[in-house]
């Protein structure tokens, strides 16, 4: 079928372009992880929506068609999920996505990191996880109350990792590398930390999260990672149901006593450093405790919201058909 017009639409260049509606762009996203399209379908797509930018509704429509192709994971029923997508890696600070990923199974919860390396300078989650001695596999059985899970963007959906790697051959991102930040691949409820990267990123995920009602904490990202920078705390506007609240405004300047980090960046660096923060032999960063701090109150939230949703499902009447 093609998505020639569609590409008619947004096309045009940065002050010609039309959006798509939310019902166009799931169409044309389901067709491109259902692989209908051609290598230049799909590099047209990348490079006019890289001029034009993606709107709020666009953006939910791609959600959509991908949300419904992953390859799902079931979420305990007993204990909070929390999902933390990890894309960007580090370039100079140590990688701290596994340590809030560690931390928040300590509490309890359910815990799903997702990711792949995006840009291959830069250290990434699953080489973290590797020195940690974590296992990372391709099993999407149900996640486990207290533990971490690490899974690959090519076990959840191919096609989608296929649309990342477009970023190696064009050299430019694409939706996908936003659109990795905001999917649940539940199949239950869970809370999301997503993050962006430039303020005005903020508005447009905010704007997105709310439409596809979601469950999540959104954040400035710390070299494009959902964790707080441990110089400083970030604002962090939270989700229930697509309803936005401010939870933290952000701190102007740097902490005035910073928590020791490592001088180098490397994956064994990195995970020896968690490991004494977990054993208890260096302090947790002060912001990553209260972006911790946040989202246990956030799951409370949302568990309370599933809860009173039950309820009332159950107290609703029957109607006969």
């Amino acid at each position: 079928m093609g998505i020639s017009a569609y590409l008619k639409e947004i096309g045009r260049g940065k002050e010609g372009a039309r959006a798509l509606s939310r019902a166009q762009a799931a169409d044309l996203m389901g067709q491109l992880l259902d692989n209908q399209l051609t290598d230049l379908e799909i590099g047209a797509f990348c490079l006019a929506m890289r001029i034009k930018g993606e709107t709020p509704d666009e953006m939910a429509g791609f959600l959509d068609a991908t949300t419904c192709r992953l390859t799902p994971l079931d979420s305990p029923h007993q204990a909070p999920a929390l999902v933390i997508p990890s894309y960007n890696g580090s370039r100079k600070m140590p990688l701290l996505t596994p340590l809030l990923a560690m931390l928040m199974a300590r509490h309890g919860f359910a815990v799903l990191v997702h990711g792949c390396s995006t840009e291959a300078q830069r250290v990434s989650s699953e080489q973290v996880f590797a020195a940690l001695d974590w296992p990372v596999t391709a099993n999407t059985a149900t996640l486990v109350p207290g533990k971490v899970r690490y899974l690959r963007t090519y076990d959840l959906c191919p096609a989608l990792q296929k649309l990342l790697d477009v970023r190696r051959t064009v050299g430019l991102r694409n939706p996908a590398h936003s659109m990795v930040k905001m999917i649940n691949p539940l199949r239950g409820p869970a809370l999301l930390v997503s993050s962006y990267t430039h303020p005005e990123y903020a508005i447009s995920m905010s704007q997105t999260l709310s439409l596809v009602q979601a469950h999540a904490l959104l954040l400035r990202s710390t070299e494009g990672e959902p964790v707080a920078d441990p110089r400083r705390t970030p604002a962090m506007i939270a989700f229930v149901h697509g309803q936005a609240m401010p939870m933290r405004t952000l701190q102007k300047g740097s902490l005035t006593e910073l928590t020791p980090l490592p001088q180098d960046n490397d994956p064994e660096t990195t995970a020896r450093y968690i490991e004494d923060v977990l054993q208890g032999h260096q302090p947790v960063p002060p912001p990553i405790a209260q972006q911790v701090e946040v989202l246990l109150s956030l799951g409370h939230q949302v568990s309370d919201f599933h809860r009173s949703v039950l309820s009332h499902e159950a107290t609703a009447p029957q109607t006969q058909g």
